[in-house]
C-alpha cells in the first residue's frame, strides 16, 4: 500500500478542485502552485521525467541487443515533458495523459524484455490508472 503515497499529490490536486474550502485554505496557506491543475501539472511533469531515469536503470541491465534501444526509449518520457507540456492547463494535462499512457507501453516493453521485477506491471497498471484518472478529472473539472 506504500505505492499509494505517490498518488497523494494527484489526489490533492483533484480535491482542491472539488472542495472549495480546501481550495481556499491551500491558496491562503501554501499558495496557488499547490491547487488544482497547477499541482497536477507540476507533479505530473516531475514524476513522468523521473520515470525516464527508472527506465534508464532497467536499460542498463539489458543485453547488448536491447541496451541501446532501451536507452533511447528511456529518455522519451522526459523529452515528452520538455517539448509537450505547456501551452495552458488543458493542453498540459492532455499531454501528460498521453505521456503516462505511452510510459505504460514502454513499461510493458521493458517487462517483455525481462528487465523489470515480476511485480512491476501490476504496480504500473494501478499507478497509471490512478494518475490518468486524476489528470482527466483535472482536465474536466478545471
Amino acid at each position: 500500500m506504500r505505492w499509494l503515497a505517490g498518488l497523494l499529490p494527484f489526489l490533492w490536486g483533484v480535491l482542491t478542485l472539488i472542495v472549495p474550502a480546501l481550495h481556499s485554505l491551500t491558496l491562503s496557506t501554501i499558495g496557488p502552485r499547490f491547487i488544482g491543475p497547477y499541482v497536477l501539472i507540476a507533479y505530473g511533469s516531475v514524476i513522468l521525467s523521473f520515470m525516464s531515469g527508472v527506465l534508464w536503470g532497467f536499460a542498463a541491465r539489458a543485453d547488448v541487443a536491447h541496451r541501446w534501444t532501451g536507452y533511447a526509449l528511456s529518455v522519451l518520457p522526459a523529452l515528452w515533458v520538455f517539448f509537450m507540456v505547456g501551452g495552458g492547463a488543458s493542453r498540459a494535462l492532455s499531454a501528460l495523459i498521453v505521456g503516462y499512457l505511452v510510459l505504460l507501453r514502454l513499461d510493458m516493453q521493458f517487462s517483455h524484455w525481462g528487465l523489470t521485477p515480476p511485480w512491476w506491471m501490476r504496480l504500473r497498471l494501478m499507478l497509471t490508472a490512478g494518475v490518468v484518472l486524476a489528470l482527466a478529472l483535472g482536465l474536466w473539472l478545471g
